[in-house]
């Protein structure tokens, strides 16, 4: 069986949109918040037991078309050498970050011994619920960590790794290469073992000027992507005026964020699949209102091609009668 989620992201015209968020098995969710006190946030993701609880999460409640392996863009910093932790209310906090140019040639570890444990969930997922829903897997893409291993975490604007790029542009380069060659691994290995569908979370490299995202990010976004063994997502934030370059990625589905125009993007893009993109923020209104905006966001992608999502993550205070109410209006569309 092909489940609706794929055949959308391979183009086909489907009878209903499929739905799933991004973080949907995130802090929006009481019982993930109660999974949580009892563990670290990296206890979490790398127990395959416990990874596990919290991305089924949302197949309790929702019975998404898709479920998002619970893990994080930065797990892949491992078998490069970085040590990270996140802090509360500080975020992610990279414990050896980049300090200078020589920083940028990094050892190379095994993904699937260092990250065997994502390996596990992965398998553990199909073994759940394989037959029933797509697996997704997933990976930040070389800028956003770049970003996150040169600033020691959160900056303001990327601000850091931009002047990175402007003092030591070979550096920046070589840098971006060794994570490029590691989530390209990733990701196959996710694919190796259950992923149905993964989705690169480059999301901060729309903060490059066109012209340095062209030289920089594109051709390694088109080297991680090229090739893989199951259908890919590709979502950079800020990407409305660009999505010729996003487009020029390969990816078999473009991302799209809030700011883009459905209708719009459907039209530049041609018969490239498409993912989004609700504002997020909508789901803070009425229930009536969500699911207004949900079916115009669907009517404007049409039947060919589409993957029904927020186009950003569920923020935390989300209630969850409204993702229910997101995910019934995709349910309940017949064509």
């Amino acid at each position: 069986m092909t489940h609706l989620l794929v055949r959308a992201a391979r183009g086909e015209r489907t009878d209903r949109p499929p739905v799933w968020l991004m973080r949907q098995a995130g802090r929006h969710i009481p019982e993930y918040r109660e999974i949580r006190a009892e563990y670290s946030f990296r206890e979490a993701i790398e127990t395959p037991d416990v990874a596990k609880r919290i991305t089924l999460l949302p197949w309790d409640l929702y019975e998404p078309d898709g479920l998002v392996m619970f893990s994080d863009i930065l797990t892949v910093l491992e078998p490069l050498g970085f040590d990270y932790h996140i802090e509360s209310g500080v975020g992610p906090v990279v414990e050896n970050p980049v300090e200078g140019p020589d920083d940028a040639e990094r050892p190379r570890g095994d993904v699937a011994d260092d990250l065997s444990f994502v390996g596990d969930l992965l398998t553990k997922l199909v073994d759940e619920v394989g037959d029933e829903t797509a697996i997704i897997g997933f990976a930040g893409g070389p800028f956003t960590l770049a970003s996150y291993a040169v600033a020691g975490g959160a900056s303001r604007n990327h601000g850091p790794v931009r002047r990175f790029r402007a003092r030591h542009p070979e550096a920046f380069r070589t840098l971006l290469s060794a994570f490029a060659d590691v989530v390209r691994d990733y990701l196959e290995y996710q694919a190796a073992n259950g992923a149905d569908v993964v989705q690169l979370f480059d999301t901060y490299a729309g903060v490059l000027s066109p012209a340095d995202y062209r030289e920089f990010v594109l051709p390694l976004h088109r080297e991680i992507l090229d090739g893989l063994s199951v259908p890919s997502i590709v979502f950079v934030r800020n990407m409305g005026g660009r999505l010729d370059q996003l487009d020029a990625v390969g990816a078999d589905v473009v991302s799209l964020d809030w700011t883009v125009d459905m209708g719009d993007a459907r039209a530049e893009l041609g018969d490239r699949p498409v993912q989004g993109n609700l504002d997020p923020q909508y789901l803070f209104g009425e229930q009536s209102f969500v699911r207004e905006k949900t079916r115009e966001v669907i009517d404007a992608a049409g039947p060919r091609g589409h993957i029904l999502n927020l186009g950003h993550g569920v923020h935390r205070d989300t209630p969850v009668e409204s993702v229910r109410a997101f995910v019934e209006t995709a349910k309940s569309v017949e064509r």
